[in-house]
């Protein structure tokens, strides 16, 4: 019976982590694809997020170790948390910054930057 369970959470984790390959790659292509510097951001923020949350956690259960599951867990809600949020800041400091969107981009909906008012 043991080793039945162990072959189960063998090939789930088998699963997760060929998911989780398959989120990083496409991650990776989409930083080598994308025409400018937001969607590039995009690609690495979501796809990087969730492909290596997936990994994380088919790590924490490969261990068969409740602690470290739940470390793995932990790890991961931070990554959804955080990674997302962090890319929208960096995002938004750039376009502050003034790094221009491609033409194939339809519509800027952030405001443009504002000088500052000399007295």
């Amino acid at each position: 019976m043991g080793t039945l369970v162990i072959g189960g959470v063998t090939f789930l984790v088998a699963i997760i982590m060929v998911v989780g390959a398959s989120f990083s790659l496409l991650a990776a292509l989409g930083l080598l694809r994308f025409p400018d510097l937001y969607t590039r951001m995009h690609a690495a923020s979501k796809a990087g997020t969730v492909g290596s949350g997936l990994l994380l956690v088919a790590a924490g259960l490969h261990s068969l170790e409740p602690a470290i599951f739940v470390r793995a867990l932990a790890g991961f809600v931070f990554l959804v948390l955080t990674a997302p949020i962090s890319a929208h800041l960096l995002a938004k400091a750039a376009h502050q910054a003034g790094y221009r969107m491609t033409k194939l981009s339809v519509i800027d909906q952030l405001p443009k930057k504002e000088e500052p008012r000399r007295h």
